[in-house]
């Protein structure tokens, strides 16, 4: 943990970070979620036998866009030009449910962690709303940074 948060200023009101003297560096982050359902939801995932469509290329799509908009949806974060954008979508019977994983890169002055976790965010709500006529009683959980590398922080991973 640091010691200060950075987004707040000196009077305590919220502030967006000045990153025009940092290095540009490569920065890479990778996020996961689940989203836990019935086993036959889970079945009917698999086979594409959901009424919209194929689950998982779709969320796997609104992810990629879910990155590609962060800076719209989180208010303090900076506009980045995103390199690539990876969401990996992986069917986890003994949950029932799935796995989203996604990865995401940049070179630039700030980092990219929230990049990846909008990917995943935006992926898990897309299977919910996709399988929700069949299984309003999904849950999404665990959401969380995987790792990051780059920037002045360095490498960071989760025990």
């Amino acid at each position: 943990m640091t010691g200060a948060l950075s987004h707040v200023d000196a009077a305590g009101a919220a502030s967006m970070v000045d990153v025009g003297d940092k290095a540009e560096t490569v920065r890479i982050a990778r996020a996961e979620g689940l989203v836990m359902m019935a086993a036959e939801t889970l079945d009917l995932i698999r086979v594409s036998a959901m009424k919209k469509g194929d689950v998982v290329a779709i969320a796997r799509i609104a992810g990629i866009m879910g990155a590609k908009k962060t800076h719209e949806l989180i208010p303090l974060c900076h506009p980045l030009m995103l390199e690539k954008v990876g969401v990996e979508i992986e069917f986890e019977p003994a949950l029932p449910g799935l796995r989203v994983t996604a990865t995401a890169r940049v070179s630039g002055k700030t980092g990219i962690e929230m990049e990846a976790l909008t990917a995943v965010s935006v992926a898990c709500l897309t299977i919910y709303d996709m399988a929700k006529a069949v299984d309003r009683g999904m849950t999404i959980s665990g959401i969380r940074l995987l790792e990051k590398s780059g920037g002045r922080s360095g490498d960071w991973s989760a025990s």
